[in-house]
């Protein structure tokens, strides 16, 4: 069992759903509510990596961040480093990978809040800011986690995306599925059985506690 991949692949996870709740919230809100003729662009870029092999979309974030494209020279020149091959790499990664696992249960949870009651807010003079975490956030909180959970769950799955940006260095960018593919390929099936057994264990129960609040919530707030 490669523990240290397995520590890579959730730290990873954590970091890529944090950084998609504070990022993706305001995107399905705006996703939900605005009423711009182009939105369906913008909902179809965050769908893209639902239907892009892996290893294309990891190719072109690996120009993306690479030393010569903009991004990638300014990281350089503000730390010296660089972005493929390296932690920092994977997580933009995932965080483009793994959106519309965060962004999708959002617009369905914000969409399901009752228009009317966010009219009574604001006119009532309570702020947008206001209204969204004091109306919004309790009503769609199923929806708000149930998008944290699954982007943690899909994000140690990763395979393609972050072999193409980051490789296969151990102890910075191998994670679980990587050291599945090695020791399949060293003939340690053995060591892949368990590893892969240890994801389909964590897998299974991920999507069994998810299945099972839902269910509960439906049941303690049916839909009207």
């Amino acid at each position: 069992m490669d523990w240290q991949a397995i520590g890579l692949s959730l730290r990873l996870a954590l970091a890529t759903t944090l950084v998609l709740q504070v990022v993706g919230m305001p995107l399905a809100w705006w996703v939900t509510f605005s009423r711009r003729r182009w939105k369906f662009l913008v909902e179809a870029v965050v769908a893209l990596p639902l239907v892009l092999p892996p290893t294309v979309l990891g190719f072109y974030v690996l120009i993306a961040i690479g030393p010569r494209s903009p991004v990638g020279a300014l990281y350089a020149r503000l730390t010296g480093g660089l972005l493929p091959f390296s932690f920092a790499g994977l997580l933009v990664a995932s965080v483009l990978y793994s959106m519309p696992f965060t962004v999708q249960p959002m617009v369905a949870a914000f969409g399901s809040v009752d228009r009317k009651l966010l009219e009574a807010s604001w006119c009532l003079g309570i702020s947008r800011a206001s209204t969204f975490r004091r109306v919004v956030m309790p009503l769609a909180r199923q929806g708000i986690a149930t998008a944290a959970i699954l982007s943690f769950a899909h994000t140690v799955g990763e395979f393609g995306v972050v072999l193409m940006v980051g490789g296969n260095i151990a102890g910075v960018t191998r994670t679980v599925s990587i050291s599945i593919y090695d020791q399949a390929q060293s003939l340690d099936y053995a060591g892949a059985w368990h590893t892969s057994l240890l994801l389909v264990a964590f897998s299974f129960v991920v999507l069994a506690v998810t299945y099972s609040w839902q269910r509960r919530a439906w049941m303690l707030w049916p839909p009207h």
